[in-house]
């Protein structure tokens, strides 16, 4: 995809809140300083957009509500998709993206759109430093995910990207479909890109691009190795939505391998180390239960 010029194409960016500070705020309005911003608020309570020092640019959507991240994100986009923009970039309060994801990643979805290219998606590494660092992409294999180095000149097929700092292209939306509204929160992004990629489009990532993102809130050591930590109810979301994912035909069989061999681990980690660890196993079996039993969307207590 390296060819001769081709038009830069009118991108935009969809950047969801739940519960910002300022710093999210600020985050983005230097976005919207550069690009057209549609933020969209799952915070449970209605704020205008002045009230929360969000610049005049931007198009605000107060849900009042938390409607999960999927349903924000397919708000945000349609909003990009009838004003005619071409690309719509997403971004999670707290991500940081570099200047140079806003001009690469809408760059290479013109040349592959100039090509003739079937590209759904494209997205930076990411670093978490209180992780390891640098994450790999990944692929799926049987029982395990194949991580590739994010190194080289030239976008990597991969099997999926997490949505924050990834970038559509609204060319193929409609063939793709949305984001699926009743997964809510977790595994969103990778079961859109597994419907992307079933539909023959491609998803790259880009490895010299590189973008400051926090997994979760703040990890646990296990045996020498970081884990990403949530709170309960998002573990809640995370055992039901892999469960509810796996019990779906359309899903790769080699990811529900690897899923099966994370799950116990998971359970153990996440239920065990952090505190408040009977909150976190009665949630991760409401979660488990709920997934077996195909009840998604919002939780919904007991």
């Amino acid at each position: 995809m390296n060819g001769g010029e081709v038009r830069k194409p009118r991108s935009g960016a969809v950047v969801v809140l739940y519960h910002p500070d300022a710093a999210c705020v600020e985050r983005a309005n230097r976005l919207a300083a550069t690009m057209r911003c549609v933020v969209v608020d799952n915070t449970p309570s209605l704020r205008g957009k002045s009230e929360l020092g969000l610049s005049d640019s931007i198009e605000y959507l107060c849900n009042g509500e938390n409607l999960g991240i999927a349903t924000a994100i397919n708000q945000g986009i349609e909003v990009l998709i009838r004003e005619g923009f071409e690309v719509a970039i997403l971004f999670d309060q707290d991500s940081e993206p570099p200047a140079s994801l806003l001009t690469e990643l809408p760059a290479i979805i013109a040349r592959a759109n100039s090509s003739q290219e079937r590209v759904a998606l494209v997205g930076p590494a990411y670093d978490d430093p209180r992780l390891r660092g640098v994450a790999p992409f990944v692929r799926f294999k049987w029982w395990t995910l194949e991580r590739i180095s994010p190194t080289g000149d030239e976008p990597i097929d991969v099997d999926f990207l997490i949505s924050s700092g990834s970038c559509i292209n609204l060319r193929w939306w409609a063939n793709i479909g949305p984001m699926d509204d009743a997964l809510f929160i977790d595994f969103v992004d990778l079961e859109w890109c597994v419907r992307a990629k079933q539909k023959g489009f491609r998803v790259l990532g880009v490895p010299w691009v590189r973008m400051s993102h926090e997994l979760g809130g703040e990890p646990v050591r296990v045996l020498g190795r970081s884990y990403p930590m949530h709170g309960p109810l998002r573990h809640y979301y995370q055992f039901r939505n892999v469960v509810a994912l796996m019990k779906r035909a359309s899903m790769p069989m080699t990811w529900k391998s690897t899923e099966l061999v994370k799950l116990p681990v998971r359970i153990v980690i996440y239920c065990f180390f952090p505190e408040r660890r009977k909150e976190h196993l009665v949630m991760v079996w409401r979660g488990i239960r709920d997934g077996l039993r195909g009840r998604l969307g919002a939780y919904r207590g007991r």
